[in-house]
């Protein structure tokens, strides 16, 4: 008999100065699960050297030191241990699994993860200083994925952690070009100036319609541009396939499966959700306690500044604009919830 479980994300709006946004998501870490999750952060996060973790911040976004620092003060722990939990610096991470498509007009995406490590928050931020967005976060100050007030798009693809370096974690790398970057050309500038810990690709789009896959190792980048493209958890450059996992065969099936689905189909930014999103699609996966279940798909319009959510497997579409909450003209739900299959 197969068993669901209730997934709930928490929608969450962040306006004001850096210092003042990590403030007010101290009361909401206090009432959710992150607290609990402190001992495992720490443990994850023993080689990171707080010193050296706010040195390489001030240098590539000093705001989030700002932020890291309002953290710190309404939790009323070490500021230390947060900037240990929450930066992303050495920290040890498990494989992850990310699907992406991208067209003119749109980019969607599913992320594949354990819910046991899932910040569960989609935020929309409105820095004072940095360009507002909107993304799912992790680990609070990092994004997984998002589009920005210009109109840039990112996501963060897992590749391999057995070729590693002193640096971030993609998400926090994210969250980085996603503030300070306008477009493809300055996130690609970007992503060169920025110490990487793990080999990831970074899927962007843009308002132009142009679309890159970067492939990073914390040692070279090397930026892939088509006209339209997927992305998935491995290099296909000749120069970066050594760095990928002796076992890309999934990987690289569902490469396969999104050209099938672009083959046979001329896909709206909605039909792509769904096809995503159905859970019996082959980009749609089940193996939650493997870390590699699809808890959210989402896409982004760049031109328009809309996004759509779906949490679980054949969710309710949800549609926001970000340019309505610049505007402050958005209002937005608590919470979204879907459901997820946990066992049969």
């Amino acid at each position: 008999m197969k068993k669901y479980e209730e997934l709930e994300v928490h929608v969450v709006s962040l306006i004001g100065d850096a210092y003042d946004i990590g403030l007010q998501q101290c009361k909401e870490i206090q009432e959710s699960a992150h607290l609990a999750q402190e001992e495992l952060l720490l443990a994850l996060s023993t080689n990171c050297n707080a010193q050296k973790a706010q040195e390489e911040l001030q240098v590539v976004l000093p705001n989030l030191l700002e932020e890291i620092k309002g953290l710190a003060s309404g939790l009323n722990l070490p500021y230390e241990s947060i900037i240990k939990m929450y930066s992303g610096y050495n920290m040890t991470f498990p494989e992850m699994g990310c699907t992406s498509f991208a067209l003119d007009e749109f980019y969607v995406r599913n992320y594949d993860f354990s819910p046991s490590l899932y910040d569960a928050r989609l935020v929309f931020s409105n820095p004072s200083e940095g360009y507002a967005s909107v993304g799912f976060s992790q680990q609070i100050i990092g994004r997984l994925d998002g589009m920005n007030e210009k109109g840039l798009v990112v996501g963060l693809h897992f590749v391999n952690n057995q070729w590693e370096g002193e640096g971030f974690l993609a998400s926090t790398i994210v969250r980085i070009l996603l503030e300070k970057c306008k477009n493809i050309e300055e996130a690609i500038s970007q992503l060169k100036k920025i110490p990487h810990r793990y080999c990831y690709n970074y899927s962007m789009t843009d308002t132009s319609g142009k679309m890159v896959v970067v492939e990073a190792t914390p040692t070279e980048q090397i930026v892939c541009a088509e006209h339209l493209f997927s992305c998935t958890n491995h290099f296909e450059s000749q120069k970066l396939k050594e760095k990928n996992k002796a076992y890309i065969e999934n990987s690289i099936q569902r490469k396969h499966d999104i050209n099938r689905f672009i083959a046979n189909a001329c896909p709206t930014a909605l039909s792509a959700f769904y096809h995503f999103n159905d859970g019996n699609s082959p980009l749609f996966f089940k193996q939650y306690k493997q870390y590699f279940g699809t808890l959210h798909t989402v896409v982004y319009s760049p031109n328009q500044l809309e996004v759509i959510v779906g949490i679980g497997e054949n969710s309710e579409p949800h549609t926001f604009s970000l340019h309505q909450f610049i505007r402050g003209n958005l209002l937005l739900p608590t919470t979204i919830k879907g459901k997820i299959l946990l066992a049969i």
